[in-house]
């Protein structure tokens, strides 16, 4: 494999209509999932993809393990759980394309992923191992699950990237911090957000942060800022990388999933950071273009013509 993930997969209800959930009464159903959307988007750019994960055995988690299949992901460290169900989650979208999701995720299937099921050999034989903040947000045995993984990683010579993802509807800010600097000294790239670094550190202060940071042996730190684009770190100071401006934002939901993708992507190629985050912000663009969790994931070409790097021919 180039890349694989652990985390949960649910069935994602988009709205039907725009405003308060109380007032929708339609929705599309469709599958999400920080973890999932990424591998997704690896394996739509042509990456050799896997996902470990626990779904519940019913019908919507026949229908994620199918789909996932579909996208060429390898699904053989996914596994179907009787007696539990399949995650769900709504979204409420608003008219400037921002969103909130409701989550009902409690009995979860990844209840029964017990540490000594981590697959080491499946593990061992990627080049890079993804995590985020959402699937030891779940359950509190879950984050000794991946702090297990990324420490195989790390022995077996693994590149590991982790997107801190902090969903407060999960967990406490206080939980997210001491969970996810416990990964820190695992991580070979931090992609985040500056609100996720300012509650992992403590201080909004770039400085602070940076100081705070070296005390951490991470290759890469990435700090995703939307429609700005992004920035990473390089001899103590942020250097930007400028976004892409879009017609309209329909849905914003993705879009740093999608991001990580593109990145890991030009990690893989061997490409510059400078270069990765300019692929990955293409694609962070793209995605808020298109409703759905990972509707807009690009394939390779497409991205290749939204850069201009391929000519598109329509007829």
């Amino acid at each position: 494999m180039d890349i694989i993930t652990i985390g949960d997969g649910m069935i994602t209800f988009d709205p039907s209509e725009k405003g308060p959930l109380r007032y929708v009464s339609e929705f599309k159903r469709k599958i999400g999932g920080a973890e999932l959307n990424v591998i997704i988007g690896c394996a739509r750019l042509g990456l050799k993809a896997g996902w470990i994960s626990r779904l519940g055995k019913d019908e919507f988690g026949r229908h994620i393990i199918n789909t996932v299949r579909g996208e060429g992901i390898d699904v053989s460290e996914v596994k179907l759980i009787e007696g539990y169900p399949t995650s769900l989650n709504f979204k409420e979208v608003h008219a400037s394309g921002d969103s909130k999701t409701f989550y009902y995720r409690h009995k979860s299937p990844t209840e029964t992923f017990k540490i000594d099921e981590l697959p080491i050999d499946y593990i061992k034989k990627t080049k890079i191992l993804h995590v985020t903040g959402v699937f030891p947000a779940i359950l509190e045995q879950n984050r000794q699950i991946i702090l297990e993984a990324v420490k195989i990683a790390k022995q077996h010579g693994v590149k590991v990237s982790l997107d801190p993802n902090i969903r407060l509807k999960l967990w406490s800010k206080e939980q997210a911090r001491e969970t996810l600097l416990s990964y820190l000294p695992y991580i070979d790239f931090l992609l985040t957000g500056r609100e996720e670094l300012e509650i992992l550190f403590g201080t909004a202060n770039e400085e602070e942060i940076i100081l705070a940071l070296q005390n951490y042996d991470v290759e890469h730190v990435i700090v995703k800022d939307g429609a700005s684009g992004a920035s990473y770190l390089e001899n103590s100071r942020f250097i930007q990388v400028p976004g892409f401006k879009v017609n309209k934002v329909v849905d914003t939901v993705g879009a740093g999933d999608g991001f990580d993708a593109a990145f890991l992507y030009g990690i893989i190629q061997n490409w510059s950071v400078e270069k990765s985050i300019h692929l990955a912000n293409a694609v962070g663009a793209m995605v808020v273009q298109v409703e759905g969790d990972n509707e807009g994931l690009p394939y390779l070409e497409d991205v290749e013509v939204f850069l201009g790097t391929r000519e598109n021919i329509e007829r």
